[in-house]
């Protein structure tokens, strides 16, 4: 069974920024939110660009270092990365492995803190 379009979907439905990356800090995947969010920079034009090109020199170098946290242990999945005062969420590095558990990737998680004010079932 193919699971490709269901996992797609999953990351496409997020109301929280994806932006998938491969080892080489290139840019594989943007949800609708990231190329939302991110659309002042290029939006889905960053798809095949370096994430790299986007940061900093300090968070250049925090990346490498959660990237070698990941590859020191197949356990290490998650890393705390910073909390977002002004949006309320906490933010998270994730690896991504394959079926073997080596590393191939990594995504930035978002975790909202704010109540969904929303009514239940809003149809």
């Amino acid at each position: 069974m193919n699971l490709t379009p269901y996992f797609k979907s999953i990351i496409d439905q997020d109301t929280a920024a994806v932006v998938i990356c491969n080892l080489e800090h290139e840019i594989l995947y943007m949800n609708p939110k990231a190329v939302e969010n991110y659309h002042k920079w290029g939006g889905e034009a960053l798809v095949g660009k370096c994430l790299m090109n986007c940061h900093n020199p300090k968070s250049k170098e925090m990346i490498e270092k959660v990237i070698a946290w990941f590859q020191e242990d197949k356990d290490h999945n998650q890393i705390h990365t910073f909390y977002n005062e002004k949006q309320a969420k906490d933010v998270y590095m994730v690896a991504l492995r394959d079926e073997d558990g080596m590393l191939i990737g990594y995504y930035e998680k978002h975790e909202f803190r704010t109540r969904d004010e929303e009514p239940y079932y809003n149809f």
